[in-house]
């Protein structure tokens, strides 16, 4: 214990140092003291010194105060001059001085020009990208040639890293002088062409910045860039898919094919089948569209959001409902991440389920509201519900609307709103489904808070008016609501409804009764329900008076009266009604009432009702047909805007009609016919002979091509003409086998006579005198 102590008594001096140390270093960044605090001179001695780590020092000063705003161009003589050491590091500081301040004194910055090109040709790439990096960037219009030079001869550079330089180089070059564009251009088809895919990426960015629409440069590199995108970095990713999405809808026309029947009339198979054609149709991929999809759908595995989100719009817009359904799992795992995230993610979910909102329904709890989700993230995802119901099987009908119920009866006011108008979609879009939406909408009547009653009638209202027929009962339900409903939008919403629908049913019309229970209290109403009561009254009268109309010309035709005594009867029978009486009673209150809007308007309620025998204009138009609401869905005008972009994420709303600065619509699919020959992409794929070697090259001559160069070597195609009939392959190679076979039997001849004469001289030596053989010659 007491070595515990000990330790601890050390330590604790120790982490307080240690604090404190932390917070004065921290104090000291925060207030920037290690740059303000040294004088101009003492810093330009610091850039002067002969010490490479005095200068790294001083330059890093001089990097901060330019990231923290502060004016360093007086020392750009000083830092001008460190561009020719060889210190890396040093370069590297001098060249971010350069990119920041090149521009604001271009007379000294032409000094380091020099210094610059010579790092081109240095052993280390690095220094070379740095070099042609900084030179393309200095934003001097003098040296736009230069540049143009330098940019030549990095594409031509053995290191991937200098190619790369250069391919960004050349958006940057062309701002400086676009003279240059027919060099830059053929510059840049080289490089599209590179075998190394951290190239290709950068050139494809580079391509839709200088010369998107020249998709005639893509036609020998397509096949290349679709073997190379899965490999390429995040940045080069996206500017290749959406460059091949460009390319392919202005190059593959869309062919439709209809499905054939095979009917098999017996077993034999001399019996042939009936083949029949059905209405139904497929879409035809060409084979180098194919390649594109295959890839993208590696690409949808990326662990980067935005390369899920273009693969997918490659998938959409490119391939079939069978490639669709691919992207639907990688964009649902995006959900997972963060909001920010969600909130570019799901505006792309809701655009594609808007059209296949049928491939989303496994994934409907994936859309269930979170307390935490922001107003974007559950405004969205509400909609995906209300796009999904229609799809859906009834356990998870009922999951979606008890959702809906639960967040209409909460204390946001925003979400309270957008959960009824979620309803009363879901009402809409299924019919079989409407009364379930029907008990949850007039459950929430009985509540108390004006707004949510507000927006139930409102939502009703325009179910009501789809079938008016088949909701009798509700105007009936909602009317006996009046005593207890007090929001003044509430009470003008049923009112409208009572008089909208009054003609609907004749033997049981309420709206009679309504009126002369509303004309008690009809000074003690606000302005808006004065409003619809008034034109209730004059809905009223105006179907009495086509009433007692009909009535009396009944009985005209009856009696044979004339029509003077029609009129008579008509005034007889007006002064002993209750509804005229009402009329009248309205008419007096209207006049001494404040709104001069609702006087206009009993004025032109009362000419048009002035003379009982003349209402055709009065029905015309009071009693006229309305049109049927129809509700979209709030991301019904983003429908148009292309997957994946910015202006989708945003809206309309925010990045106007025309969508973000720089955004391109999908283009139009070529036309059959219209479409640039294929052979253009199968040209180059077999013409780059920078990548094969001549051995390959030998090795892969055909044999016949081989024996026709022989003839033509050695001047024999006369003999071959004149031999009747020209000779082919397997002639030559039977000729060859023969010559072989009869060159191994001549051998075989040559061996056994050798041996022949071998034996005998054996023989003859053996008969000789042995003294003969000893004695000298």
């Amino acid at each position: 214990m007491e070595s515990v102590s000990k330790i601890s008594t050390l330590v604790d001096p120790a982490r307080d140092l240690t604090v404190e140390a932390a917070q004065a270093v921290g104090a000291k960044l925060k207030n920037g003291s290690s740059s303000r605090n040294i004088p101009f001179v003492k810093m330009k001695a610091l850039l002067d010194s002969r010490s490479d780590r005095d200068i790294i020092d001083g330059l890093k000063r001089v990097i901060s105060m330019i990231y923290q705003n502060k004016p360093c161009l007086p020392y750009f003589s000083s830092v001008v001059k460190n561009v020719a050491n060889p210190n890396l590091e040093v370069k590297k500081l001098v060249y971010v001085y350069l990119l920041h301040y090149a521009e604001s004194d271009p007379d000294l910055a032409l000094l380091s020009v020099n210094a610059i090109q010579k790092s081109l040709s240095d052993q280390n790439p690095q220094v070379r990208a740095m070099a042609l990096r900084t030179m393309a960037g200095m934003r001097i219009p003098v040296i736009s040639q230069i540049v143009s030079l330098a940019i030549k001869r990095g594409v031509t550079d053995l290191s991937p890293l200098v190619r790369k330089a250069a391919a960004l180089a050349i958006p940057k070059c062309y701002a400086l002088d676009p003279n240059t564009l027919p060099l830059l251009i053929d510059n840049l088809s080289v490089l599209l062409s590179d075998k190394q895919y951290y190239v290709v990426g950068p050139a494809a960015q580079t391509f839709l910045q200088l010369c998107p629409d020249r998709i005639d440069l893509l036609h020998k590199h397509y096949r290349g860039l679709v073997k190379k995108v899965v490999d390429m970095d995040e940045w080069g990713q996206l500017a290749t898919l959406h460059l091949l999405l460009t390319y392919s809808r202005k190059c593959f026309p869309r062919r439709r094919q209809k499905f054939t029947k095979v009917n098999k009339k017996g077993f034999y198979e001399d019996e042939n089948d009936e083949v029949e054609e059905t209405e139904e149709d497929s879409v035809l991929i060409d084979s180098d569209l194919n390649l594109l999809l295959k890839a993208c759908q590696i690409l949808l595995q990326n662990r980067n959001p935005a390369i899920v989100v273009a693969a997918a719009s490659c998938l959409l817009y490119l391939g079939t409902e069978e490639h669709i359904k691919t992207t639907i799992g990688p964009l649902i795992a995006l959900l997972r991440t963060s909001t920010e995230v969600q909130q570019v993610v799901l505006p792309n979910i809701v655009l594609i389920a808007l059209k296949h909102a049928q491939l989303f329904v496994p994934y409907t709890t994936h859309f269930v509201i979170s307390d935490r989700d922001p107003s974007e993230v559950w405004r969205l995802k509400m909609e995906m519900l209300t796009l999904i119901f229609p799809h859906a099987n009834s356990h998870l009908k009922e999951l979606i609307l008890n959702e809906f119920d639960n967040f209409s009866r909460g204390s946001n006011v925003e979400q309270t709103q957008e959960a009824v108008r979620a309803i009363g979609r879901c009402a809409q879009h299924d019919s079989r489904s409407s009364s379930r939406c029907y008990k949850v909408l007039l459950a929430q009547m009985t509540s108390f808070d004006n707004v949510l009653v507000s927006e139930v009638l409102t939502v009703m209202r325009h179910l009501i008016q789809q079938d008016p027929q088949a909701h009798r009962k509700t105007i009936i339900r909602l009317s006996r609501n009046l005593d207890r409903t007090t929001s003044p939008e509430a009470r003008a919403t049923i009112i409208w409804l009572v008089g909208e629908f009054t003609g609907v049913d004749p033997d049981n019309n309420i709206a009679p009764d309504v009126l002369r229970i509303l004309a008690k209290g009809f000074a003690d109403e606000s302005v808006e329900a004065k409003q619809q009561i008034v034109l209730l009254a004059a809905k009223v009268y105006l179907q009495y008076l086509q009433a007692q109309q009909r009535l009396s010309e009944n009985q005209h035709a009856e009696n044979g009266t004339e029509i003077n005594d029609v009129e008579n009867t008509t005034k007889q029978l007006d002064s002993n009604d209750v509804i005229p009486k009402i009329w009248t009673y309205l008419l007096t209150l209207v006049r001494y009432d404040t709104s001069y809007d609702l006087r206009d308007r009993m004025r032109l309620f009362r000419a048009l009702l002035a003379d009982p025998s003349s209402t055709q204009l009065a029905s015309l138009l009071i009693l006229a047909p309305k049109p049927v609401p129809h509700t979209p869905s709030p991301s019904a005008h983003r429908q148009d805007l292309a997957l994946g972009s910015s202006t989708l994420a945003l809206g309309r709303n925010i990045a106007g009609i025309n969508g973000l600065p720089g955004y391109a619509g999908l283009p139009d699919w070529v036309e059959e016919g219209h479409e640039p020959d294929p052979k253009l992409r199968d040209e180059a794929d077999g013409s780059k002979e920078e990548y094969v070697s001549q051995a390959s090259k030998v090795s892969t001559v055909a044999a016949s091509q081989r024996i026709d160069e022989a003839i033509k070597e050695q001047g024999l195609e006369k003999v071959v003409k004149g031999s009747g009939k020209s000779k082919t392959l397997d002639d030559w190679l039977e000729e060859s086998e023969d010559e072989e076979e009869e060159t191994e039997t001549e051998e075989e001849e040559d061996t056994s006579s050798g041996e022949e004469a071998s034996e005998s001289e054996e023989d003859e030596s053996e008969s000789e005198d042995p003294q003969q053989r000893l004695m000298p010659s």
